[in-house]
């Protein structure tokens, strides 16, 4: 049986890297994340911590990168539309699509993706 493979959303990025035992655990099944997911996580690491130290953790996540495709973008929208009274950024939709098109769930703690279909919602 093929392992649930996980698109990381930057709030699962953020908690793994604080050694949240709840997200970790999602480490041994197939993971990925989005370019727009490192631009966030590098954005909030290099004004919280360093730009060294944001550029270092980026090199090493890129390797988990998958790409975009215009599938996505046109998914994302529709579901920023659908969902237009949430507050969804473009990043967390266009993340969202890319799982949904792909067969993965969305591995996330942000409270707007509680309840959503291919969700895998974890604090």
């Amino acid at each position: 049986m093929e392992k649930t493979k996980y698109f990381l959303d930057s709030y699962a990025l953020i908690e793994i890297m604080k050694d949240n035992k709840n997200f970790k655990r999602f480490l041994d099944f197939p993971t990925f994340t989005g370019i727009m997911n490192l631009l966030e996580l590098h954005y909030i690491l290099n004004r919280e911590i360093s730009s060294e130290k944001a550029d270092s953790i980026i090199e090493k996540l890129k390797s988990l990168v998958i790409q975009t495709e215009i599938r996505d973008i046109k998914t994302a929208s529709r579901f920023k539309t659908k969902h237009s009274s949430k507050k969804f950024s473009y990043i967390d939709c266009l993340g969202y699509a890319m799982a949904i098109n792909r067969n993965m769930k969305f591995l996330t703690g942000d409270n707007e993706f509680k309840g959503i279909k291919g969700v895998e919602f974890i604090k």
